[in-house]
């Protein structure tokens, strides 16, 4: 299956609000505003390098999980 650019950056924020949720240190982390920015300047690649996906996990897995 294929996906859009702007739905791998909406799963991707949606999978980052959920990681900082109870973890967010804001001297360390991205807001989720600046996260998002930085996923719009991506490539296609690029956002698909970002979820970290494998054999294991698959892209169609992160975006059930996650999209």
């Amino acid at each position: 299956m294929s996906y859009t650019k702007e739905q791998l950056i909406d799963a991707l924020v949606t999978e980052y609000e959920f990681l900082c949720h109870d973890d967010f240190d804001p001297a360390v982390d991205l807001s989720v505003e600046e996260y998002c920015m930085m996923l719009k300047e991506m490539e296609y690649d690029e956002l698909i390098e970002e979820t970290s996906t494998d054999e294991e996990f698959s892209l169609d897995d992160f975006m059930e999980t996650w999209g």
